[in-house]
């Protein structure tokens, strides 16, 4: 199956999906928007929320790009193009592939990762949708509990946001009970 990228209105993702995602069903296509799961601090209180993983993104899965399906993403409000262009569409391959198909085994939500930290302060993930994006990680906020991670498509660089819940390691846990 291939993996078209479409460029949308930032903020539209929910509202293009919801509008043609049944039209799209009856083409054997499927749109899939990845979100992250964050903790926001609002008012002192701590608020689970959702955010897209790809702004202003989502994707298209099918085996055959069909005149019928370009002409059902064209209609829909929000809609900017296809990528690589709309006359050409290219379908995903290589790293870009892999990239996403590491977001679809987690679904569309993608929750916390579960992390540690190392004896020089460096992170490393147990499990999660970090596990094999650590190479790519550009910053921790341990406060926060997000790592920035640069991700690459298309040849176009995004820097996002994971949550992250730590897990007290073992060594960690003995030094703090022989204080």
């Amino acid at each position: 199956m291939n993996v078209y990228v479409l460029q949308l209105r930032t903020g539209s993702e929910a509202k293009f999906t919801a509008l043609i995602q049944e039209d799209l069903s009856s083409h054997g296509a499927t749109l899939f928007r990845p979100r992250r799961e964050l903790t926001i601090r609002r008012a002192g209180k701590r608020i689970q929320s959702l955010a897209p993983v790809f702004p202003g993104y989502v994707f298209l899965q099918t085996d055959d790009l069909s005149e019928a399906i370009r002409a059902t993403v064209r209609r829909a409000d929000g809609f900017i193009r296809i990528l690589d262009t709309t006359a050409s569409p290219r379908p995903l391959s290589g790293d870009d592939l892999a990239l996403i198909k590491h977001f679809m085994g987690y679904g569309e939500i993608v929750r916390k990762s579960k992390v540690t930290f190392d004896a020089n302060q460096r992170i490393v993930v147990v499990e999660g949708p970090l596990e094999g994006l650590e190479g790519r990680i550009i910053k921790v906020n341990r406060r926060k509990g997000r790592a920035k991670v640069q991700l690459d498509l298309y040849n176009a660089s995004f820097t996002v946001d994971f949550g992250f819940d730590v897990l007290e390691s073992a060594n960690n846990a003995r030094m703090t009970e022989g204080s």
